[in-house]
């Protein structure tokens, strides 16, 4: 069994790699395990390192050394491969995959609790022919979450923090909402959206849990969609959507819905998607349950829906 930790220099505030250099030194010199390093480049990097060693059909264990990006283009890597698990270990700026185990979340910090971890399938959402392990949003929930990256370099400001600035940004000097057509199976609505989003798991945006109710290894998945609205009821609605508080949404305004495929289409312009944090353009965005399963190993009796309703 090999041990690969895969590392994304550029995630965080500050440059991790030494203390995970030390990690990994630890679990060869305790353990006598097969322990070996790697740094990403560039954008995809880490998709294309984790597909390559679980092309190998050799077993490994994969550490994705990073924040909710360096995650998914790991996940993207190996998803359908039995020979190969990976964990994390998060050191970027928002790390909302993570937040699903709960109390769990500090064991992630140290690989001395994954390493031997046991292994649980998890389901993933198949956007178009990409994974994603968390929420799958399109609108405007993607275009503040593909904007946080330029606040996130100031070092004031958490991940949440940059997460809010971009929704005051966003939502003050921004058009909030795009025409579309949307299909929730074989149902088809036209209208003007603000936002689509596909929930497996229950956090994104540094912490938002639109639909509290996810959880991310039963088959199910959860779109939350929501028309355009004024600046000013998007402000007041913000905080309840934020908070999964359904009771508290206009039904005329937010609906909730558990489709098995649900596509968008825009005349008009790009749909910028956001996976995990990762965004895209298109003018049509097809969402369902992936066919495949990711393999993910963390400290003993983790749960991935330990924040569940």
């Amino acid at each position: 069994m090999k041990h690969i930790f895969i590392i994304n220099p550029s995630a965080g505030k500050n440059d991790s790699r030494q203390r995970i250099y030390t990690m990994a030194e630890a679990l060869r010199e305790k353990h006598g395990l097969d322990v070996q390093c790697m740094l990403t480049a560039s954008v995809g990097h880490a998709a294309t390192l984790a597909r390559g060693l679980a092309e190998s059909g050799e077993d490994v264990r994969l550490y994705a050394c990073g924040g909710d990006g360096t995650v998914n283009e790991v996940a993207n890597g190996i998803a359908g491969y039995a020979n190969a698990a990976m964990t994390c270990i998060p050191i970027g700026t928002g790390n909302d995959f993570l937040k699903n185990f709960g109390a769990d979340y500090e064991k992630f910090l140290d690989a001395e609790n994954l390493w031997n971890g046991e292994t649980q399938a998890l389901d993933l959402i198949d956007c178009s022919g990409r994974y994603c392990l968390t929420i799958a949003c399109s609108g405007i929930d993607a275009r503040i979450a593909e904007s946080v990256h330029k606040f996130s370099a100031n070092p004031h400001l958490s991940g949440r923090g940059s997460y809010l600035v971009s929704v005051a940004a966003n939502g003050i000097f921004g058009r909030i909402g795009r025409h579309w057509t949307v299909w929730l199976d074989e149902e088809r609505l036209e209208d003007d959206f603000a936002l689509v989003s596909m929930c497996n798991g229950r956090y994104y945006g540094g912490g938002s849990t639109p639909v509290p109710e996810a959880r991310m290894n039963d088959g199910v998945l959860h779109t939350v969609l929501v028309k355009n609205i004024s600046k000013l009821r998007f402000a007041r609605l913000f905080p309840d959507y934020s908070a999964g508080n359904h009771e508290k949404l206009p039904k005329d305004v937010v609906r909730f819905s558990t489709a098995k495929v649900v596509r968008i289409h825009s005349d008009d312009g790009d749909i910028v998607t956001c996976l995990d944090g990762e965004c895209s353009h298109s003018h049509d965005v097809t969402l369902r349950l992936a066919d495949k399963k990711l393999n993910f190993f963390g400290p003993a009796g983790c749960d991935p829906n330990a924040t569940a309703r």
